[in-house]
């Protein structure tokens, strides 16, 4: 990047934020026109744009903002009154501003946009009387006096008596210095041509008398009182002028580059890269105090294990302040967002002929960059909803008895681990029995739906595609667009809406949404063998239920909880996770909330609760429906993350979970006739010992399957093809040994109480420990004989006695 490059850049980065200032401040101008000191920082500001622009030679822009400027400068004086319809013509070079500052932004030149008929508003405004002239003309003729002069400007000229001027001649001045640099800059880039040389907007060494506008211009971005010009005009003589008359003045120049300091750039793919390097590193911890704990585990009592704990605790610690440092370098206030709404809501009274004041709360909570970029156009889309069909018109909210100005209240807080935007209006609210008849008219709902749906379901129809109440399609509303893509931007962002409306008092809308979209709390959940992440933030509940509180409605599975009746559909229906390991007495019921819908995800395990990094699934596994991403566990493996928006949309065609199905056909597979009925597995490496165990139980007529090791066992077990009563289970096995057989197998609800019984030849009491905790509920050590092996077998199974 070249010199001019980087100075373009700081421009453009400088004036897009003072211009936003300026939007902002103009509109509380209007509110208050008495207040001088709001009136002076904004001609300071805008003097400060026109003088960056002159010096870049943006002559547009510089030609623009002069005329401006000439408005405010009148109104400081008194000469003027700043009226709404002066207002609007202000406003209205402010977006020609914006609109100038993109164009140089992308082909570095401020050509291609008219400003001339703006300009001419603001002439007449200002008096029209011909005393302004334009700073391009303007421009043009010094640049030749300049040149012209230049082979004898050996001698400067007297120099004038700054300490004796007023504001206006040494702003005059400053504008002469100014332009003066700019005619010499034109020269030495011509001469340079000339000779071939690269050509910069800014000279390789200037001389001390150019240097000195430069302070002059970059001061009055600092908000000061009625005197700042002073301290404008002092860097400019300071290189000749040993006394200073006002110290206050000289002040804030003495502060500038401390504050400068403070703060650097940084490019936002940086940060995007540090956030992912986080990512990993919080995916490591988790790793690390999953293997913690199973070294603790397994060397319970050994003296490393202190120190390792303490260093996992310190790492652990340590990541997590890493992650929220991280994390907060990404933050933005929100007060970025808010900024641009009195403008609107200033133009959208204008157009509507209403009175409305917005009134701000929490600007400074703070949201992460890529969400604060996208909560803009909802909250454009809801507010402009709020100005066109809540607030009423001043003469409807005198007759109901309200104040004239409607009030529209925008405020942002946290809640745990997510920020809430509250919009409030105190219009005309939501009518629920309107909205239900304006779908119904328009084929959006059923009069079945109409009929059951709440009051609270109804406020959610104005989210539905081409849903409106406007009795006419106007610039503002009436297309039946903008509310669903409110809803749809939301639901990107993991968020949830929520609406309370009264009939002639108002209407309250929250946005719920995540404080980020990179790391996330979850709930892990699973389903046989696979294991699922579902967002925190819709989780409402966790329920354990028996499979006779189950019912089937209209061919759906429902259940009562508390007063409400709660839809249930099984996570293994939605993504079609084949259930062989399923018939237990209880399920798990995660209640998940979307705004004003719920519905209940019917699991077979619930792990916990987990921090998680978002990995995109990438372009081949991208889009699958239900699906947000994926994710590393603590223990190495995948987890896919839950689209809780899509999900709850997938449930409506999923009919009556099979799982009352499957239990009862458990239940009645479970009713033992005879003694063939009993099916146990014997699992051990060795021939010669299955064949033993083989031998013992015989006798008894049970129905007797063997495996090689734990994994042929589990092979099985997963097939479905029996139902096993008990499990004769080997330790030292290869493959899958013993004790990792077991764990698996409780994993899944079928055989969390199937028995296991260990056969083996190790008989230290570490070893029976370790059997108890994998789930084993009988140890047996080798020798022993027949009878015992078959009693253990009997009793654990239940065996009738009239089989024998």
């Amino acid at each position: 990047m070249d010199e001019f490059q980087e100075i373009l850049q700081d421009f453009l980065v400088e004036s897009f934020e003072l211009v936003e200032k300026l939007d902002e401040d103009l509109v509380e101008l209007e509110s208050n026109p008495e207040d001088l000191d709001l009136l002076n920082g904004i001609f300071r500001v805008a003097h400060t744009i026109k003088g960056a622009s002159s010096f870049l030679n943006f002559d547009i822009l510089t030609h623009l903002t002069h005329h401006m400027e000439d408005v405010l400068n009148k109104a400081r004086h008194g000469e003027l009154v700043i009226t709404p319809d002066i207002m609007d013509v202000v406003l209205e070079s402010i977006d020609l501003m914006k609109a100038l500052l993109e164009t140089i932004r992308d082909t570095s030149e401020d050509a291609g946009i008219d400003v001339s008929s703006c300009v001419a508003r603001l002439d007449k405004v200002s008096g029209g009387d011909g005393n302004v002239e334009s700073p391009v003309s303007e421009a043009s003729s010094t640049t030749q006096n300049v040149v012209e002069e230049e082979p004898v400007e050996e001698t400067p000229a007297e120099e004038p008596d700054y300490e004796n001027m007023d504001e206006s001649e040494i702003e005059d001045e400053i504008e002469r210095l100014l332009k003066m640099r700019q005619a010499e800059d034109k020269a030495k880039r011509d001469a340079k041509i000339a000779a071939g040389e690269k050509v910069l907007s800014a000279p390789p060494e200037p001389e001390e008398d150019e240097e000195e506008p430069e302070p002059a211009k970059e001061e009055p971005v600092k908000k000061e009182t009625l005197a700042a010009p002073k301290p404008v005009a002092k860097p400019t003589v300071d290189a000749s002028k040993e006394d200073e008359e006002d110290p206050k003045a000289a002040a804030p120049a003495k502060r500038a580059p401390a504050a400068v300091e403070q703060t650097i750039r940084v490019d936002v793919k940086r940060l995007d890269h540090l956030m992912n390097l986080i990512g990993e590193l919080v995916l490591a911890k988790n790793r690390l105090m999953k293997i913690n704990e199973e070294v603790e585990e397994r060397y319970e009592g050994e003296e490393f294990l202190e120190e390792l704990n303490q260093v996992v605790s310190i790492v652990s610690l340590v990541t997590t302040d890493l992650q929220i440092a991280v994390m907060k370098t990404r933050m933005l206030p929100i007060g970025k967002v808010f900024n641009k709404f009195p403008r609107m809501i200033r133009d959208l009274s204008r157009e509507l002929n209403k009175k409305i004041e917005l009134v701000l709360a929490g600007e400074d909570t703070e949201l992460d960059k890529s969400i604060v970029e996208e909560i803009g156009d909802p909250l454009v889309h809801i507010i402009r909803n709020s100005c066109d069909h809540g607030i009423e018109t001043p003469q409807d909210r005198i007759a109901k008895g309200k104040e004239e100005v409607g009030t529209i209240g925008l405020k942002a807080y946290n809640e745990g681990n997510q920020i809430v935007i509250q919009i409030d209006d105190d219009g005309k609210g939501l009518d629920a029995a309107m909205l239900k008849n304006k779908s119904l008219e328009k084929g959006i709902i059923s009069e079945k739906e109409a009929d059951n749906m709440s009051d609270k379901e109804a406020f959610g129809l104005i989210f539905k595609p081409g849903f409106s109440t406007a009795a006419a399609v106007t610039s503002v509303s009436g297309r039946g667009v903008g509310m669903d893509v409110v809803k749809t931007n939301i639901e990107k962002l993991n968020g949830i809406i929520d609406i309370d409306s009264e009939v002639g008092v108002g209407t309250s809308m929250k946005l719920k949404i995540p404080l980020t979209l990179a790391i996330i709390q979850a709930l892990l959940v699973g389903v046989q063998e696979e294991y699922y992440a579902i967002p925190l933030a819709s989780v409402l509940e966790t329920v354990r239920i028996s499979k006779d509180e189950i019912y089937t409605v209209e061919g759906r599975s429902v259940m009562r909880l508390r007063d409400d009746v709660l839809s249930l559909v099984h996570i293994g229906d939605i993504f079609e996770v084949e259930r062989i390991l399923d018939a237990s007495d209880h399920a798990y019921v995660v209640v998940l909330g979307l705004g004003t819908s719920k519905l209940g995800l019917i699991v077979d395990t619930l792990v916990g609760q987990e921090e998680i990094v978002i990995k995109s699934l990438g372009d081949y596994l991208k889009g699958i429906d239900g699906i947000a991403g994926a994710t590393i566990r603590g223990d190495g493996g995948v987890t896919l993350i839950v689209d809780v928006v899509a999900l709850m949309q997938m449930a409506r065609d999923v009919k009556s979970t099979a799982m009352i199905d499957a239990s009862s056909e458990g239940a009645s597979a479970h009713e033992k006739t005879k003694a063939s009925d009993y099916t146990v597995m014997i699992v051990d490496d060795s021939k010669t010992d299955r064949m033993i165990m083989r031998k013992a139980l015989e006798p008894l007529g049970m129905t007797l399957i063997e495996a090689g090791d734990g994994q042929e066992a589990l092979n099985i077990l997963k097939s479905g093809e029996h139902n096993f009563d008990a499990m004769l289970v080997d330790i030292e096995m290869p493959r899958m040994d013993g004790y990792s057989l077991a764990s698996e197998i409780k994993k899944y609800n079928k055989y969390k109480n199937l028995p296991l019984i260990a056969v083996t030849s190790r008989t230290g009491k570490s070893d029976r420990m370790r059997g108890v905790e994998s789930g084993m509920v009988e140890y047996i050590t080798k020798p022993y004989s027949s009878d015992y092996l078959a009693s253990v077998v009997q009793r654990n199974v239940n065996f009738k006695a009239e089989f024998l």
